[in-house]
């Protein structure tokens, strides 16, 4: 897919913090990138940068191979939707949508008959004339995303779009935003520090650390390869033990499991081993790969559960069938079949 939007290199610093350091990260035309990360991580810095709210220390911003860096925010032709909305409470839905076309040499019955296709797009016929204080929050969203899109952007921007919304509200939210923006079939950057909002609106997820790009990938990738071990933590569930690495992860006092090694190791180099629930299964006989532990916690999750195991090599969170075992049961853990491939990585100092 050919590059729409592009940022190159972007460092920015406030002081002597550096917020930015480097990031450089693509989109194709029509595809939605989710940056992904702790709070502090430089994911709402990178978005304001992109929209020209603020400058760039160092680094780019191309649209279409157009250079925007230099440009003030109204010249970028961008589509903004803030974590707040930033409705107009003494307008009505139709008048907040219609805001962004007033600087437009437009008829009235033109900018009206926009007005109403933005609202259908976001499913809103009708609440032309409705005060927005008189909606519900994922109404506002949606008026929020209507505004927007009305002047026909070039690019969305989304800051944390549905922070703000309970968690139900927010999953139906999520989907209608999903297809307005595949409707319309505009690049789209947008933040959150929720994973599975990243996951099922992103075509690629951007997970940012410290102001450093840490991987670009699927939801797929991000899970099954992590690149790093930042984002083997950070994504999904994890457990993360010390190991030797023999071709595998040699746990402490314990067997040789299969592993994938992210990074170059020596034979018999320190390193910890990062391993997902779903990579872990409780074997019902001895066997060589079996690593014995006691059972603390259990997690019932419905079809599943999560359980919580103290072996001699650490702790490890391991995923079963919810009567699998007990708190206070001993148990043998043993890699599963078909799980993600636990990862190993160099020993952090």
């Amino acid at each position: 897919m050919a590059d729409f939007l592009r940022l190159e290199g972007l460092e920015k610093r406030f002081g002597p913090a550096a917020v930015t350091r480097g990031v450089s990260l693509s989109a194709g035309r029509g595809e939605i990138v989710a940056l992904l990360g702790p709070s502090g991580s430089g994911k709402t810095t990178v978005l304001r940068l992109v929209a020209g709210f603020e400058t760039p220390d160092a680094g780019r911003i191309l649209v279409e191979g157009e250079d925007v860096t230099a440009l003030a925010p109204e010249r970028r032709r961008f589509g903004m939707v803030f974590q707040h909305y930033a409705l107009f409470p003494h307008m009505t839905v139709g008048g907040n949508v219609g805001f962004g076309l007033s600087g437009q040499s437009a008829r009235a019955a033109d900018t009206r008959g926009r007005v109403a296709e933005m609202l259908a797009l976001a499913g809103l016929s009708g609440f032309e004339d409705r005060r927005v204080t008189e909606i519900s929050g994922g109404q506002q969203q949606r008026v929020a995303l209507a505004r927007a899109l009305a002047p026909s952007p070039r690019v969305l921007l989304l800051d944390e779009p549905l922070s703000n919304l309970d968690p139900t509200l927010r999953e139906h939210t999520r989907r209608e935003l999903k297809r307005a923006i595949r409707k319309v079939g505009i690049t789209t950057l947008f933040v959150t520090h929720e994973q599975e909002e990243a996951f099922e609106l992103g075509d690629r997820v951007a997970v940012l650390d410290r102001g450093r790009l840490e991987q670009v990938g699927t939801p797929e990738d991000l899970f099954e390869r992590p690149a790093t071990r930042f984002v083997a933590t950070f994504i999904g569930r994890a457990s993360v033990v010390p190991v030797v690495w023999d071709g595998g992860a040699r746990l402490t006092d314990g067997p040789l499991w299969p592993a994938e090694a992210a990074a170059s190791l020596a034979p018999g180099a320190a390193a910890d081993l990062v391993v997902r629930p779903e990579s872990l299964a409780f074997a019902t006989a001895p066997r060589p790969d079996a690593l014995p532990g006691s059972v603390t916690a259990r997690r019932f999750a419905g079809r599943v559960a999560y359980f919580r195991v103290a072996t001699a090599a650490g702790e490890l969170e391991v995923l079963g069938a919810p009567d699998a075992a007990r708190e206070g049961n001993r148990v043998l853990v043993v890699p599963a079949a078909g799980g993600p491939a636990p990862r190993v990585f160099p020993r952090e100092a």
